[in-house]
């Protein structure tokens, strides 16, 4: 049975070190731009080529997190990034954004891909999605149990699966939190982290109900082995080059069926103690904060962590020959377990004025391997006996020898690729005509929907669940859970809706659209999607999409550039999805007798909290308002009015005519969202 990929964060040249030196299969950084951890010191292009050699060196992997949405303003200088990148020797990149991965398959078509977790791939569906669409290998979501990962596994695509570091709250890539209270997008690698600050259910000060623990699965090692798991994931590109060494350590220990140093990996980071997550399906002890305790035992363990890479390992075993003859250049081949060889020749011999060269001496010197990554496992030597060579010219040669060898072992481990330059002539195109865009609506209640009082050319998506108490009509479409870890149900349940006489379907990942197209419906993008540039729209539009929702993370200038050939729409009413989550922090934190229907932040704020059948979600405090800026709105196809936890009927009615008809009403609280001020831009 082949082990497992070990895969090691760096957010630093010494985090990298730490990763090789202790063992890692594999490493992942990000650049100083395009990667979801921008607060890490992460590498620039001339120290992606020395990590790359340096990785390669040792035969290890280095992949590239580029996982964050692109603006169109972006894409060129993306481009040229990634051919950098390519040039750096990177053996894979690490994707979000659909249109991110179409960029690179135009510059650097032979570049591995690999589907971000950010991507919400989490069923057998989206993983085979991934696979026809050429990804290599797919990172399955984190709220996943081990029953639900073994059908995935059975896809034929390489898995990789997160065994270690934080969980965040809310499912991977489907988090607003940050961006909407302080434009710090997490989409965007700017996560201000404010799910670690106090969130409660019961309005008690001190609850922190949005803070998980630290995964931690090194004890479940044998089923991760025995069920097949390509690559076993380290979380951490923030963290110190300790932590890194000791969850390598520690991995590699339990990989190998020894006993792992489980108290020094507690010790250097945890949130009071670690869980075992989504992976048992139990959900037990998910909830932590980093307390004091945790920071003194992390300053206890660090000494005795950096002795675990201080000193340069030897795991290369190699073969070293020589051959000393008086009237010869002195001569010393070389060769890696892989067959890398090498071969260089000194200094002619002298004349043994009292003891001549012999293979014992010569052995001694060659051993002497310092800090390279060589160890000697095989020796012979040719001499002459009756010349001699002295100590250093046997040195000097020695350390050509393995530096010719390190420049074969990196360019036999570092890909080339041919690179394009790409044709982005869709970006930047003409803005669409002018026109009214048409209103659609979504509602959660029946109640929601009658007080509409929808009109002519205007639609309503609807939750599944809705089906049951409402007639079919029309101009209703169904609305995709974000998250469906039963996907035999939901695919029979929508082959049902089908035969009933929906016809369109709201996707909210690549499962929805694999499951969608089979079955026979008119596809319309979510906001899930996290559409937010011209090329991730013109790759939906080739998917068979029809129109989408754009990421409420534009402005509405953003979303007014985007120049696809289906309609747009942009989040106009609504309170937006602060964070979908699998594990409730109300049921945690009060129980679902108790609940309230909201959590509580540091500054009173009330943030609702919907329960659906399979997860919750977190709803920002204030709606969208934009009713009174439909000129502006008017750059877009269709307007979102998202109904959420709405229940007087005469305010549901009185906010669609204002987007019908104009009025001079107003919430008592509102706020404009992203439209105008939008997320922090990448420099």
């Amino acid at each position: 049975m082949a082990l497992p990929e070990i895969l090691a964060p760096a957010g630093s040249f010494e985090a990298l070190s730490a990763a090789v030196r202790c063992g890692a299969d594999a490493v992942y950084i990000g650049g100083k731009n395009y990667s979801a951890r921008q607060s890490a010191a992460n590498f620039d292009t001339d120290e992606m080529k020395k990590a790359a050699e340096l990785c390669h060196l040792h035969g290890v992997k280095l992949y590239l997190t580029v996982n964050t949405i692109l603006l169109d303003e972006e894409i060129k200088g993306f481009a040229e990034y990634i051919e950098a990148a390519a040039k750096a020797g990177i053996d894979a990149c690490i994707v979000q954004d659909l249109g991110t991965a179409e960029i690179i398959r135009r510059v650097v078509p032979g570049m591995p891909l690999h589907a971000s977790t950010q991507m919400t791939v989490h069923t057998p569906e989206g993983a085979l999605w991934a696979k026809e669409h050429g990804f290599k290998r797919v990172v399955v979501a984190r709220e996943l149990s081990r029953q639900e990962i073994l059908p995935i596994l059975k896809c034929g695509i390489e898995i990789e699966q997160f065994v270690h570091g934080a969980l965040c709250m809310s499912l991977s890539g489907q988090c607003c939190l940050s961006a909407l209270i302080g434009s710090r997008s997490a989409n965007r690698g700017r996560c201000a982290q404010a799910c670690r600050l106090p969130f409660s259910a019961s309005g008690k000060a001190g609850v922190y109900s949005l803070s998980l623990k630290d995964l931690s699965l090194i004890s479940h090692i044998n089923e991760l082995k025995e069920d097949g798991v390509a690559s076993l994931k380290i979380e951490g590109r923030m963290k110190r080059p300790e932590y890194v060494a000791a969850a390598v350590t520690a991995l590699k220990q339990a990989v190998n069926g020894e006993e792992p140093d489980t108290e020094s990996l507690r010790a250097v980071f945890s949130r009071s103690g670690f869980t075992d997550g989504y992976y048992t399906g139990k959900r037990q002890d998910l909830f932590g904060v980093r307390e004091k305790e945790d920071v003194t035992a992390a300053a206890a363990v660090l000494p005795k962590l950096q002795e675990l890479y201080r000193k340069q390992p030897h795991p290369v075993g190699i073969s070293i020959s020589a051959s000393l003859f008086a009237d010869e250049p002195f001569t010393l081949s070389a060769e890696d377990r892989e067959g890398n060889k090498a071969m260089v020749q000194g200094d002619i011999p002298m004349k043994a004025l009292n003891r001549p060269s012999d293979s014992e001496q010569l052995r001694k010197q060659l051993s002497k391997l310092g800090d390279t990554v060589y160890n000697l496992t095989e020796f012979n030597a040719e001499c002459d006996g009756i010349s001699m060579l002295p100590a250093s010219s046997v040195n000097a040669l020695r350390r050509e020898l393995t530096a010719k060898l390190d420049r074969e072992r990196i360019l036999k481990n570092t890909p080339v690729y041919d690179t394009f330059s790409a044709d982005f002539s869709e970006i930047g195109g003409k803005r669409r005509s002018e026109h009214k865009p048409w209103l659609r609506f979504r509602v959660r209640t029946e109640g929601q929907l009658r007080a509409i009082e929808m009109k002519n050319g205007e639609e309503c998506v609807i939750p599944f669940e809705l089906t049951e108490k409402v007639p079919f009509r029309e101009n209703l479409i169904l609305q995709a859970p974000v998250f469906v870890p039963d996907e035999k149900s939901f695919t029979k349940k929508l082959a049902l809706l089908f035969e009933k006489g929906y016809r369109r379907l709201v996707c909210e990942n690549p499962a929805h659209i694999r499951i969608g197209k089979r079955l026979g419906f008119e596809l319309s993008g979510g906001m899930a999607l996290h559409t937010s540039n011209t090329i991730a729209a013109r790759f939906f539009e080739n998917e068979g999409i029809k129109d989408i929702l754009l990421s409420p993370e534009l402005t509405i200038r953003q979303a007014g550039r985007i120049n696809s050939g289906i309609p747009v729409g942009i989040y106009s009413y609504g309170k937006i999805p602060a964070m979908i989550m699998r594990a409730c922090p109300v049921k945690n934190e009060t129980g679902c007798k108790n609940c309230k229907g909201y959590l509580t932040d540091r500054t009173r704020r009330k943030f609702p909290v919907i329960c659906t059948k399979d997860y919750s979600v977190l709803l920002n405090s204030v709606p969208v308002w934009a009713a009174d800026k439909m000129d502006e709105l008017s750059c877009c196809d269709f307007l979102f009015i998202d109904f959420t936890d709405e229940k007087e009927a005469a305010k549901i009615k009185r906010i669609a005519d204002a987007y019908r008809y104009g009025s001079e009403y107003r919430p008592a609280e509102f706020t404009r969202g992203l439209l105008y001020r939008g997320i922090e831009r990448i420099s």
